[in-house]
């Protein structure tokens, strides 16, 4: 499914996301991290919903990316995977999914992911991007990391906030902070879990 999309990722990038569909599962059992119904949807719901912000970018060499409420590293891990030249601080202030995060990170030998017990209000570091997947309303999760963002950018889109969630009302659009760009995910996916799935772009706040 991935290879699909992403044809030309390496052997070792192959390695590390075919070895998420044990690794998840496996601790599933321990840590609710995805639904049990939604477990076996892993890869469609889960590694290439996140991966779909490489649709939109291709990371520079790097970049510097936050993912706030990261859970049990999504986006954060298969972005990581998909750009390993980039460095990820994934962000939870719940530390048995912080532990989840480390322990998967160590086991792929994910050298550019570091994992932070934190909430989103305490971070003070700058990131080129932020990324979130669902975690609030956009204008919240927006108030809590706009501090975050550094101004100057060297990547092909401005740097900013990167926001996965579901169907988008025209209204809630015109609530977002700064310049929206919004793109539908089935644009790039033919799946139907696509249909509704946006990918929203806020910058020049």
């Amino acid at each position: 499914m991935i290879t699909t999309y992403f044809p030309f990722i390496s052997p070792l990038q192959i390695r590390c996301f075919t070895s998420l569909g044990t690794l998840y599962p496996a601790w599933n059992t321990k840590i609710n991290l995805i639904s049990r119904k939604d477990i076996g949807q892993l890869y469609l719901h889960h590694v290439l919903h996140s991966l779909s912000i490489g649709k939109i970018i291709s990371f520079k060499p790097g970049t510097e990316i936050m993912d706030v409420g990261t859970g049990g590293g999504f986006p954060g891990i298969p972005l990581a995977i998909l750009f390993p030249d980039c460095y990820f601080t994934l962000v939870d202030s719940v530390a048995k999914k912080i532990k989840v995060v480390e322990a998967i990170s160590r086991e792929l030998g994910l050298k550019n992911v570091k994992a932070v017990r934190s909430r989103a209000e305490e971070i003070r570091e700058h990131f080129d991007f932020i990324t979130g997947r669902a975690v609030s309303d956009l204008p919240v999760f927006f108030s809590l990391v706009k501090k975050n963002i550094r101004k100057d950018g060297f990547n092909n889109i401005p740097n900013g906030i990167l926001y996965l969630r579901g169907a988008i009302t025209d209204e809630e659009a015109k609530s977002f902070p700064g310049t929206v760009t919004i793109y539908s995910l089935s644009e790039f996916f033919k799946e139907e879990y696509f249909k509704t799935k946006k990918l929203v772009h806020c910058y020049n706040f």
